[in-house]
């Protein structure tokens, strides 16, 4: 099974002087943070293929400290408090978030859909700030949340700020689909990421949930730009007139941040 990175856990220290404990010890929070839930000493040690014995030493002090839980008859295990309070520590430290709050806002006022900010995180995007539609039919994506890089309009929008080489480099030839809509051919995902060099935006064909489409552009303040930003609409309010009013308030909120963020 892989870890939540998307690397397989288990993986052996490299000669760069990594520490063993400490490797095993974040792919083990990795693992509970990709598999949410409660999770049985064997499935762990399944999952993660570490030694049992060692395994539950290493479960047991990380009980300890707050970074994993157990169920009342403590032979399941989940991730921990500690690993939000750790995870809540980076979103109020980041300066980008910081940054990005205002235009957020006005994104939001002007699109008055659901806007997200996501960073690149290898072949996945992670949701670092989110608002809320006004309307009662609206999509909902947690602060946190990981999705599939090239089944989003953040995480294509992002992947076209690299090259063609690079891209075949970090993406596998068949893609995981998540609907009947996602592309799973790398070839025509990089075709699709040509388009969206060219246009400036990228586009969520219900690739990622039925029903909805959302349109995101990447934030140049770095290159390759490593952060997001998306406009999400249920398809059935989707007009034509109200998909140019999303995309122009994205381009003029790509510009607010990227002079917001030159800054940094």
């Amino acid at each position: 099974m892989p870890s939540a990175r998307g690397g397989a856990p288990g993986r052996k220290p490299e000669a760069s002087g990594q520490v063993k404990s400490a490797v095993r010890t974040v792919e083990l929070l990795e693992f509970f943070a990709g598999q949410p839930g409660m999770h049985s000493l064997a499935a762990v040690q399944e999952a993660v293929g570490y030694p049992k014995s060692s395994l539950y030493m290493l479960l047991r002090t990380l009980v300890d400290l707050g970074w994993i839980e157990t169920d009342a008859t403590g032979t399941r295990y989940g991730i921990g408090v500690r690993a939000l309070l750790v995870g809540t520590s980076y979103i109020d430290g980041d300066e980008v978030v910081a940054a990005a709050r205002p235009t957020l806002d006005r994104l939001s006022d002007d699109t008055t859909e659901t806007i997200h900010l996501a960073r690149l995180d290898g072949t996945n995007v992670v949701y670092l700030a989110t608002r809320q539609s006004q309307h009662y039919l609206r999509p909902f994506t947690r602060v946190g949340r990981r999705l599939p890089a090239h089944s989003t309009s953040l995480g294509k929008a992002l992947l076209a700020t690299y090259d063609d080489d690079h891209i075949r480099a970090m993406l596998p030839e068949t893609l995981t689909p998540l609907t009947e809509h996602t592309i799973t051919d790398r070839e025509k995902l990089i075709e699709e990421l040509r388009q969206v060099r060219e246009q400036g935006y990228a586009v969520d064909r219900e690739e990622n949930t039925l029903g909805l489409r959302c349109f995101g552009v990447a934030i140049p303040y770095r290159t390759p730009a490593r952060d997001a930003i998306s406009c999400s609409v249920p398809v059935a309010r989707l007009t034509p007139a109200h998909e140019q009013t999303i995309k122009e308030a994205l381009f003029d909120a790509r510009d607010r941040l990227t002079l917001a963020t030159r800054r940094l």
